[in-house]
Order: C-alpha cells, then sequence, then structure tokens
C-alpha cells in the first residue's frame, strides 16, 4: 500500500529517511493510494478486531468483546431482515455457527456489513483529511499489527495439522462408510487423515509462515509462503465444499497487504529479471535501541504462540487418547440377534437387526443396521457395573446393555432395547486389516494399488 513512485536505491532510501527526520516534507502518495490505504485500514481492523479482543483476557477488554459481540448480533439480524428482506433464523448464537461452518448467513451479511462500514467511513476520512500526504506511520504499525494477527492463525493452523488433530486419522464408523455415503468435505477430512505425511507437510508450511510473519525482515517472505500456502487450502476448501472458504480468502488477502509495498520489486525480479536493491527496513521508532527492542517482542511474541500451541495441541491429543481407550473400543460384528428370545437373522432388508456396532470413545458409539448406513449415538459407559446406554436415533429408542467379554474378542450383551429383551453375540472385527489402514508407503511398485 506503499506509494508507486520510483525504485530507489539503498542511499536514497536512507537518505530520504534521515530527511525526513531533519524536517524535509515527505513524499506525497498518489490519490488512489490514499483511498484504498483508508478503506483496508478501516475494513481489516473490522474484521480482525477479534484478535486484541481475543488476547487480552482482561475485565476491561472482556466488558468490551461482550459489547462488540451483543452489537454484531443484534446488528446483523436487522440488517439482513429490513435491509436484504432475508428470512433467516439466526437464533441466539453470535456467530450462528452449525457444525463448526464459518460460512454461514451471519458471517456473510456481517462481512457485507464491514464492506459497507469501510465503504462510509473511507468517504467520509477521505473529505476530511485531503490534505493528508501519506500514511507512512500509520501504514508501518498496521502492518505489525496484521502480521501479527496473520501469525496467529497460521501457527494455530499449522500445528493442529503437525498433531493429528484437526485432521485426525478415519475413524472406525469411517472405514466402514462408502464413498457415495460421504460428504465431499468428510471425503476431504478422510484423505488428509489418512496421509499423516502429507498433513504434517502442509502444517509445517503454515507454521513456517507464522513464524517468517514475525520477524520484520523476513515478513515478506513469510506473506508468500502463506499466500502460497493458503492459496492450496482454499482450493480444497472450493473442491470440496468447506465451510470455510471466507476466512481463507481474507487470509490470503491479509497476506497479500503485506506483500504490497514490494510487489513492484517482486515483479522487477522474479518475472522482468530485472536488477533489484535490497529494500531498506523501515524503522517503528527513530531510536535504535527501541527498534532492537520492538523485533525482539515479535519474535519473542511468535516463539511463545508455537510453544503455546504445541503444549495446548499435545495436551488435547492426550485427552482425545485417554478417551480412545474405552474396554469395548473397536468395531464388533454380530453373530446372533435376539429380540423377545427370538433370533432375528441376518436379512439385508431388516432395519431393526444389527450388523456391527462400532464403540470409538467413552462417549461415541454408532449402529449399523442390515440396511442403511452407520447411525452416529451417544455413548454412555459405567465401567464399574459393566453396563453402557446407547442413546439416540436407534430403532425403540435408546437400549441399555450389560456386557460380558468372555474372551478378548468376543461380547456378549444383555438388556432392554425399546422395553423389549435383547441378547446379542458379537466378535471383533481387526480394523488393522482395512486396506486404507495397511497399504502403508511404498518407493518400489511394480504395479498401482488403485481401489
Amino acid at each position: 500500500m506503499q506509494p508507486q513512485l520510483r525504485a530507489e536505491s539503498p542511499s536514497n532510501s536512507i537518505a530520504g529517511s534521515e530527511g525526513e527526520a531533519r524536517g524535509i516534507e515527505p513524499p506525497c502518495w498518489r490519490l488512489g493510494t490514499k483511498i484504498a490505504f483508508r478503506f483496508a485500514f478501516v475494513y481489516f481492523s473490522l474484521y480482525t478486531l477479534y484478535f486484541p479482543l481475543h488476547f487480552l483476557s482482561i475485565p476491561p477488554v472482556l466488558l468490551i468483546s461482550q459489547m462488540y459481540s451483543s452489537l454484531w448480533s443484534a446488528a446483523v439480524p436487522w440488517v439482513s431482515r429490513h435491509a436484504l428482506h432475508l428470512s433467516h433464523d439466526f437464533g441466539m448464537d453470535y456467530l450462528n455457527t452449525v457444525g463448526g461452518s464459518k460460512d454461514t448467513t451471519f458471517v456473510y451479511v456481517q462481512v457485507l456489513c464491514y464492506l459497507l462500514i469501510a465503504l462510509l467511513a473511507t468517504v467520509i476520512w477521505s473529505l476530511l483529511d485531503r490534505q493528508r500526504r501519506n500514511y507512512k506511520w500509520l501504514h508501518k504499525w498496521f502492518t505489525v499489527y496484521l502480521r501479527l494477527n496473520l501469525a496467529v492463525g497460521m501457527i494455530a493452523y499449522g500445528v493442529a495439522k503437525l498433531f493429528p488433530l484437526q485432521f485426525p486419522p478415519p475413524s472406525l464408523s469411517k472405514l466402514l462408510e462408502t464413498y457415495g455415503e460421504s460428504s465431499p468435505m468428510g471425503l476431504m477430512w478422510t484423505f488428509m487423515g489418512a496421509s499423516r505425511i502429507y498433513s504434517i507437510f502442509g502444517g509445517a508450511g503454515e507454521v513456517l509462515a507464522g513464524l517468517l510473519l514475525v520477524v520484520p525482515r523476513l515478513a515478506t517472505l513469510g506473506a508468500l509462503v502463506c499466500i502460497g500456502v493458503m492459496s492450496n487450502v482454499l482450493t480444497l476448501n472450493l473442491g470440496y465444499d468447506i465451510p470455510v472458504k471466507l476466512g481463507s480468502i481474507h487470509l490470503i488477502l491479509i497476506a497479500g497487504f503485506v506483500v504490497l509495498p514490494d510487489l513492484r520489486r517482486l515483479v522487477d525480479f522474479f518475472v522482468l529479471n530485472r536488477r533489484v536493491e535490497p529494500a531498506p527496513a523501515p524503522p517503528l521508532f527513530r531510536r535504535k535501541w527501541l527498534n532492537r527492542v520492538a523485533i525482539a517482542l515479535q519474535v519473542a511474541f511468535g516463539l511463545l504462540l508455537l510453544a503455546y500451541n504445541l503444549y495446548h495441541s499435545e495436551h488435547l491429543l492426550r485427552a482425545i487418547q485417554a478417551r480412545n481407550t474405552v474396554p469395548l473400543y473397536g468395531i464388533w460384528s454380530v453373530d446372533e440377534f435376539k429380540i423377545g428370545g427370538e433370533v432375528r437373522p441376518p436379512l439385508l432388508s431388516d432395519p431393526v437387526r444389527w450388523n456391527r456396532i462400532i464403540v470409538e470413545s467413552d462417549q461415541d458409539a454408532g449402529v449399523q443396521p442390515m440396511s442403511g448406513p452407520v447411525q452416529h449415538l451417544y455413548l454412555h459407559f459405567d465401567k464399574q457395573n459393566r453396563k453402557f446406554i446407547l442413546a439416540g436415533h436407534v430403532p425403540y429408542g435408546s437400549a441399555a446393555f450389560n456386557y460380558e467379554n468372555p474372551q478378548p474378542e468376543v461380547l456378549i450383551l444383555t438388556g432392554k432395547m425399546g422395553g423389549q429383551p435383547v441378547s446379542v453375540t458379537l466378535h471383533k472385527e481387526d480394523e488393522s486389516k482395512f486396506l486404507l489402514n495397511s497399504r502403508g508407503f511404498h518407493w518400489i511398485q511394480d504395479y498401482s494399488v488403485n481401489q
């Protein structure tokens, strides 16, 4: 967002900085540059305001955050109803997220409000500040703010990929699901989770971008890495209909804002094959020791951010692994199924008889009937009395069972389902034998395995 004047050598740039310090008038930005900066400043400030409110968890800031949330929770439905004439029911949720979606009607209307506010503010700002020659000081500090904001998102998302958190290995239910039953987003999640190498590679790229962004002299490189990595993410979001399209687009736009002052130099070097002189790093302060402190604080912020995310992710992974150590974890295939003392044969047309029961964790389970896909259920374990309850959309309502493990690979359930006595005998399947889990990696392949 710097003015496009002429290429400057380091000596000229340094002389210019010294001239400004001696009171010489700084260069004037073009009108279009000033207008564009005003719009970008207002819009990105509105979009990223969660950043300081999220990190400064102190009572005054929390109060401001609550007021800000309340403002948008009232403004967005009003604009939607009275200006856009939408009949959408936003409910009471501030972000109105459904199943982790960040592309909700609420968010789109909110972004539209950001655009309109930024346009109006730009007009007013341009009329009131017509004599301003440039915004070099404001641009420097706003770029620092956006760099740190961008680093927060990149490091957080990257570390979540380094650990199997954002893209965990395919669940037991996923292993039993056909491609046709999977949503495009579910298919992409499975594809990412099934390849730890690719997930770690993507996460490492995001973490690298975040760490480069906190070092002023490496910020342009960090922003370029961010644009490359996030362009891939955006393509996946578009191709697999993942509802974080707006978020990835804005990360690319913010990275573009950071790169923009060096855009002409990058084009000269990489496209036009011209000689490019090193660009001077614009200091934040006139005193050298203050600039050194500012650099040290930015680097320390990035390192602390990385350490916090690594610690938090490792702690979260341990909690998830602990949930997966329930006694009955696994895929259990039904050998015999009785209701009211009557054995029900394994007919594919039977919607009541179970084909399998899948225990994912101490809270999640699934039942696969003879006909139809896996039905996801809530599981409540009573380990002491060797009992569990299945609740959710199952035939005859919830089901309560006592369980026995006469052998590690054999399970016997006795209880009631919808008021009727039920007994089930099952054997455990070996999930490691699924091709997706067992295929592994091969340098040499005389023929492709593409099933």
